[in-house]
């Protein structure tokens, strides 16, 4: 990142160690996680109780409010969702959030997913109100009696009172915010005095520290997409140049704003076991969501034919597999 406001504490990614034993014997995305234990919990949900969903291509999307949102919401999409979310965990030592809350009473998940972040949350916090957010209703119904979740869209103004909440979480909401300085006055103006906001997001832009990605690969096409993607909405998919700091400064945060940077490695090439394992679930969530992330930017931003589409999809899973390419994702 660069630029940062003057109150910004930046702390730079290092780059991961390269574990020099890695081999990749088989074709199956599973097999990136060696003897990593991962396992999906299908859970119950509301999905197609309370609003029929937009179809394109097979794959299912929100259909509340006016808002372009580039993510299905189908049970592929948020299996890769969960993964990710394991992945995150892992990233911060086991931790659901970083900022310094002692006994948070008052928890809002912003754009929440599958919930899966408020519903731990709500367990470690018993005695906490967590409230979780999106445009779609795949949350599970079975859930804390402290935990609740509510269709809203973000991007509009919020109903939540002023001063209401401890600490409001944020994570993956790239492409989808066209503006974040607004965003942020909402959080600011929701915020108890003292309270804290949390985002945590990542560059989808992916990249090598080692140059064992050479140039004009399939991810290269990749970044490409999600690039024009966001120019042309005028929502970014690129988050790691100072900006997000710059607009909470604007919203009204004082700091102090603490950037930390992370490289999310694809695949289980890292040396150190924690990296590995943080990259076989990112790889294989990367597997489950894979069509799902490029198929809207694709076709209906970019305007292109679905068996294109198809083709960036087989390059990329080939990619996945390929033992040479140490990549990773700039978080």
């Amino acid at each position: 990142m660069a630029q940062n406001p003057p109150n910004a504490d930046h702390e730079q990614a290092v780059p991961i160690p390269v574990d020099p034993e890695f081999i990749r014997h088989d074709t199956e995305a599973d097999s990136a996680l060696g003897d990593c234990d991962v396992s999906i919990h299908p859970e119950p949900s509301l999905h197609g109780s309370a609003l029929q969903y937009r179809e394109i291509h097979g794959r299912t999307y929100h259909n509340f409010g006016n808002t372009e949102y580039w993510g299905p919401n189908d049970n592929a999409q948020n299996d890769g969702l969960d993964l990710h979310h394991q992945a995150v965990l892992l990233l911060n030592d086991g931790k659901h959030f970083r900022s310094p809350v002692e006994n948070p009473q008052a928890i809002l998940d912003v754009g929440t997913g599958t919930g899966v972040w408020a519903v731990e949350v709500a367990d470690e916090f018993p005695s906490a109100r967590v409230t979780g957010t999106d445009l779609s209703p795949i949350q599970p119904s079975w859930v804390p009696p402290n935990c609740t979740f509510e269709l809203d869209d973000v991007t509009q103004p919020w109903t939540f009172s002023e001063n209401q909440f401890d600490l409001i979480h944020i994570r993956c909401l790239m492409g989808s915010i066209e503006d974040w300085t607004k965003l942020y006055s909402e959080a600011f103006r929701c915020l108890k005095p003292g309270g804290w906001l949390e985002h945590t997001d990542f560059n989808i832009r992916i990249t090598s520290d080692d140059g064992s990605v050479p140039e004009n690969s399939v991810y290269d096409t990749w970044n490409r997409v999600f690039a024009e993607a966001g120019e042309r909405t005028g929502k970014t998919f690129a988050v790691d140049d100072g900006h997000m700091a710059r607009c909470m400064e604007e919203a009204g945060f004082t700091g102090p704003i603490n950037i930390r940077g992370f490289k999310l490695p694809l695949g289980t090439w890292p040396a150190e076991r924690k990296w590995k394992e943080i990259g076989g679930y990112n790889v294989v969530g990367c597997d489950y969501g894979l069509e799902g992330y490029v198929l809207y930017c694709a076709t209906n931003i970019l305007g292109w034919e679905l068996d294109n589409v198809r083709e960036l999809v087989q390059g990329m899973r080939a990619a996945f597999r390929n033992p040479s390419w140490h990549a990773h994702f700039p978080w």
